[in-house]
């Protein structure tokens, strides 16, 4: 197991979901459910997961047509996008 790669993906998907919707959808979730947080958690985690796979399927089969350095260019302008527009309706 390449241990490195392995480190890199958790911090960066730890440090993105951490303050995003679905985690305060979680919080909610779990606040208004006491006796549920068990069942919270894992239908949580059972979501990520999935939502994890679509992303390595759908990487899988997109390196097959796109090189992977402009798929990386693609994501990079689009959080770009996604930060200016943020920042923008924020100062509206």
């Amino acid at each position: 197991m390449d241990w490195r790669t392995a480190a890199i993906v958790f911090g960066t998907v730890f440090v993105a979901e951490l303050g995003d919707k679905t985690q305060l959808a979680t919080l909610l979730f779990a606040a208004n459910r006491p006796q549920g947080k068990l069942l919270v958690f894992l239908a949580a985690s059972a979501a990520l997961v999935l939502a994890s796979a679509i992303g390595v399927l759908a990487g899988s089969v997109l390196t097959r047509y796109v090189e992977p350095r402009h798929l990386t260019l693609a994501a990079g302008v689009g959080f770009m996008i996604i930060g200016l527009w943020t920042i923008w309706s924020t100062l509206r």
